[in-house]
């Protein structure tokens, strides 16, 4: 097989690389932006959540998502946290939590002190709380810089700065398209959701952990980094704008965290940033075909989640021609 040719450096493209380049196939990665993870990949929380998000997603996003988890830990020794996440809500929100645990499974109730062992700065803070044990997170830019490197290892040759392959001088059998938001002028069935963020710094409090806070209207939920770093998010708005944060979202972002624990409104603004995140209408990702193309996309708010099982199967199509992925969907 001659080389495979990937459109997009985001975290779909770089997995997908990844899948491609153990098997032995050579590959290419052309890449309009002028390093890795231009997009909204860049933004993203980098929560290995499948029990959480079967709050709100389809069945198919936690029994595929839950794969993920061993598959980051794998390809990034080192890269991935396991100390799973901790749900929370305000005295007067606990019907949240009540709401969540019914739509979700993977988890185990806690009481203040059983909350206090397991993150000592919100003691006092919490009466009950969610926890499940098996989720885990990773820093996406940490983890999209030590793929970029361990794919260059493995003899991935990158093309940065531009759109096309039209300066490759490689011809390819295969395509797969992995171009994330760059793709909606041309798909009439992605939509853009927007997602606003930011990252606080301060040394006033400590968590192990991603910590989700439910509010009816303004969920959050903090990410710990490291040095003392907290990345916050995410609003979810149906826009294909790009752009900086908008007031409003930097307002709720900044409420919900000072209401999880005051320390937040002492810390520092180090950056805010947007991603557009493309979606299908189910908010589930295709894998589709035309010719020699494929297009990979939709991947919604669970790009790191659920990238390994979209790129093991392109991966599958393009050895065992008579592989059938649960998220094929022909052109």
């Amino acid at each position: 097989m001659r080389p495979v040719l990937i459109k997009g450096a985001g975290v779909v493209g770089l997995v997908t690389a990844y899948e491609l380049a153990r098997r032995g196939i050579e590959v290419d990665v052309v890449e309009q932006a002028q390093h890795i993870g231009a997009g909204a990949s860049w933004f993203a929380g980098g929560m290995l959540a499948p029990w959480c998000e079967r709050e709100s997603a389809d069945e198919k996003v936690e029994r595929v998502g839950a794969a993920a988890i061993e598959w980051w830990k794998a390809a990034l020794p080192g890269k991935v946290a396991q100390e799973g996440t901790l749900v929370v809500a305000a005295a007067r929100d606990t019907r949240e939590l009540d709401r969540f645990a019914t739509r979700t499974t993977g988890h185990r109730w806690l009481d203040a002190e059983e909350i206090a062992e397991l993150e000592p700065d919100l003691a006092g803070r919490f009466a009950r709380a969610l926890y499940f044990p098996r989720e885990a997170h990773l820093d996406p830019r940490e983890a999209l810089s030590s793929l970029g490197d361990t794919l260059m290892a493995m003899g991935v040759r990158f093309h940065f700065g531009q759109a096309t392959d039209a300066t490759v001088s490689h011809r390819f059998d295969w395509r797969i398209d992995c171009s994330g938001r760059a793709r909606l002028p041309d798909d009439a069935a992605l939509r853009g959701v927007r997602g606003e963020m930011l990252y606080l710094r301060t040394g006033d409090i400590q968590l192990s952990r991603p910590v989700r806070f439910l509010h009816p209207r303004h969920p959050l939920y903090v990410v710990p980094r490291r040095q003392g770093l907290f990345m916050v998010g995410a609003t979810m708005i149906e826009s294909e704008t790009c752009g900086p944060i908008a007031a409003r979202s930097l307002m709720e972002l900044l409420n919900a965290a000072y209401a999880l624990h005051p320390a937040f409104g002492e810390a520092e603004i180090t950056e805010t940033g947007t991603g557009v995140r493309p979606a299908y209408p189910d908010n589930l990702p295709r894998i589709t075909r035309s010719g020699s193309t494929f297009c990979v996309n939709g991947l919604y708010r669970h790009g790191f989640l659920l990238s390994p099982a979209l790129a093991h199967d392109v991966a599958e199509c393009l050895l065992s021609p008579n592989h059938q992925s649960e998220f094929h969907d022909e052109a």
